[in-house]
C-alpha cells in the first residue's frame, strides 16, 4: 500500500498569510509615508533614462499587474510540506524586509504621471492609488515577488503548456510595471536581483538554509580572499554609480563578487549551491554569472596550452574541468569534481560526483579523505572504466584528491612518492606547504597501525 500523503497544513499556511499580508501593507505604507516627507523636503530623486518616455501606457496591463496578489496568497496553500511552506514564507519575508529597507534608506520617485484609465482598468488603478504613491521604486518589490513566485510554481507545472503559460504570465507581470507607469527601468533588474537573492538564501530543498549555515571563518587565507572580493565589489559599485547609464550594469558583477566574499567569509562551499552531481542551482548561477565567467576565462588562460587531462596511474586521470566535447572525446568517463564555483556539464552529471571545495583554500584532512573515497568509488562508474578527477585548472584541489587517494587506497607508502607520481604526470601542480601538511596527516600511521607495529616488534 502506498503511504498516505501528509495532512494539508492549511493552518500553517493561513498563519503565515495572516502575518505576511498585514505586514506588507503596514511596512509598504510606512515607506511611502516616509518618502512623502522626504519629497516635501526635496530629497527624493528619480533615476530614469530618456528612452523610457517612449514606453506606451497600456491600461489593460493593470490586470496582470494586480494578478500577483492572487498568486501570492494562493501560493502558501499549494504544498503539503511544512518545510517548503516555511522556506517560501521566509523568501517572501526577506524580500519585504530588504526592499522596504531600501525604500527608506534610498527613496526614489516615479517621474511622470499616469494617463487617465477607464472602466475596470480605471477601477483597479484607483484602488492602487488608494495605498500606493509614486515612491517605493528600487528594488521593485513587485519584480522580486514575481521571481520568488515563479520559482515556487515551477515544480507544480507538470505539463509543457502549463510551464509555458507560467513563463508567459510571469513575463507579463514583470513587463506591466513599465506599461502601467508604476516603475522606471532601474527598478526591474534591482528587483530581479533581490528575488534571486531570496531564492538563493532559502532553498526549498531539504538543505540547510544559508543564514543557518553562516559560520564566521577563522582561516586567515579565507579572510584575506573575502577582503579582496569585497574590495573588488566596492570598486565596481563605485564605478557603476559614478559612470551611470549603461555603467550601472556593473552593479551585477559587484553583487556577484560580494556573494563570493560572503562565501569565503562565512558561508563556505554551501554558498555556491552545488549539488553532489556538480549541478549549480539556477539562483547561484545567475547571482554568480559574472564571477563564473571570470573564473572560466581564468581557467582557460592558465590551461589553454595543456592537455585537458593526464593519467597519473592506469584508470585515474587528473585535469581541468572538461568541456562537453572533451568529455565525449575521452569516452564519457566518470568524473570527480572538486570545483565549487564551476558546474559540471549537464550530460556528464549522471556519472559525476562533486565535492565542492573553495578555490585557493586548504581543505581539511577530513575533506581530503572524503575526496579520496569519492575517487575510489567512481573507479569503474563510467562506461569505459577510468575516472577523471578535476577542478578549475587541475593544479591543486584535484591534484590533492589524487594524492590522497594514492595514500589511502593504493598503498603508496609515503607522501613524497604519491606527490611525485602526480607531478610527473602534471608538472604544473601547485601543492603548497599548508596543503602538503594536510595531506601529511592522511599519510601518518593510524593508531591501529601503531598498535600492530608494536605487537610485531614484541
Amino acid at each position: 500500500m502506498r503511504p498516505e500523503p501528509p495532512a494539508w497544513p492549511w493552518r500553517r499556511a493561513a498563519a503565515w498569510l495572516a502575518l505576511l499580508a498585514p505586514l506588507f501593507y503596514l511596512t509598504y505604507g510606512l515607506a511611502n509615508w516616509w518618502a512623502v516627507q522626504r519629497w516635501a523636503a526635496g530629497q527624493v530623486p528619480s533615476v530614469v533614462f530618456d528612452w523610457e518616455r517612449h514606453i506606451p501606457f497600456w491600461d489593460w496591463t493593470v490586470f496582470p499587474y494586480w494578478s500577483i496578489n492572487a498568486f501570492y496568497g494562493l501560493s502558501l496553500f499549494l504544498s503539503r510540506s511544512r518545510h517548503r511552506i516555511d522556506r517560501h514564507a521566509a523568501r517572501l519575508l526577506t524580500a519585504q524586509f530588504i526592499a522596504v529597507s531600501c525604500f527608506v534608506l534610498w527613496p526614489l520617485r516615479f517621474s511622470f504621471g499616469q494617463p487617465e484609465a477607464h472602466g475596470a482598468a480605471g477601477f483597479l488603478f484607483a484602488a492602487l492609488r488608494g495605498f500606493d504613491q509614486p515612491f517605493n521604486q528600487a528594488p521593485s518589490l513587485h519584480i522580486a515577488l514575481a521571481v520568488i513566485l515563479w520559482d515556487w510554481y515551477r515544480p507544480l507545472m507538470r505539463r509543457t503548456w502549463q510551464r509555458v503559460l507560467l513563463h508567459v504570465w510571469t513575463f507579463a507581470i514583470c513587463a506591466s510595471v513599465l506599461t502601467t507607469y508604476q516603475h522606471h527601468f532601474i527598478d526591474i533588474p534591482t528587483g530581479a536581483l533581490l528575488g534571486v537573492l531570496c531564492v538563493w538564501l532559502w532553498p526549498l530543498e531539504r538543505e540547510v538554509a544559508l543564514p543557518s549555515a553562516w559560520r564566521l571563518s577563522r582561516d586567515g587565507q579565507r579572510l584575506k580572499l573575502a577582503a579582496l572580493y569585497f574590495a573588488g565589489a566596492a570598486g565596481l559599485l563605485a564605478l557603476a554609480l559614478g559612470w551611470g547609464g549603461v555603467g550601472l550594469w556593473l552593479a551585477w558583477p559587484a553583487a556577484s563578487l560580494a556573494v563570493v566574499a560572503l562565501n569565503y567569509l562565512g558561508l563556505g562551499e554551501r554558498g555556491f549551491r552545488m549539488d553532489r552531481s556538480g549541478h549549480m542551482h539556477w539562483s547561484a548561477r545567475w547571482l554568480l554569472a559574472p564571477y563564473r565567467l571570470g573564473a572560466a576565462l581564468n581557467a582557460w588562460a592558465w590551461t589553454r596550452g595543456l592537455p585537458p587531462r593526464v593519467e597519473v596511474v592506469p584508470g585515474v586521470w587528473l585535469g581541468r574541468r572538461p568541456s562537453h566535447a572533451e568529455w565525449l572525446a575521452a569516452g564519457q568517463p566518470a568524473l570527480v569534481s572538486l570545483c565549487a564555483e564551476l558546474p559540471v556539464h549537464a550530460a556528464a552529471r549522471p556519472v559525476s560526483r562533486c565535492l565542492p571545495l573553495l578555490d585557493l583554500v586548504v581543505p581539511t584532512p577530513g575533506r581530503l579523505q572524503r575526496a579520496a573515497h569519492l575517487v575510489q568509488a567512481q573507479r569503474g562508474a563510467g562506461p569505459n572504466g577510468p575516472v577523471w578527477v578535476c577542478c578549475a585548472l587541475g593544479f591543486s584541489r584535484s591534484a590533492a584528491a589524487v594524492v590522497a587517494w594514492q595514500l589511502l587506497h593504493q598503498g603508496v607508502p609515503d607522501l613524497a612518492e604519491a606527490e611525485a607520481r602526480a607531478r610527473r604526470a602534471r608538472p604544473q601542480l601547485v601543492l603548497g606547504p599548508a596543503l602538503l601538511g594536510a595531506l601529511k596527516q592522511l599519510a601518518a600511521p593510524r593508531p591501529a597501525e601503531k598498535t600492530g607495529d608494536a605487537a610485531s616488534a614484541g
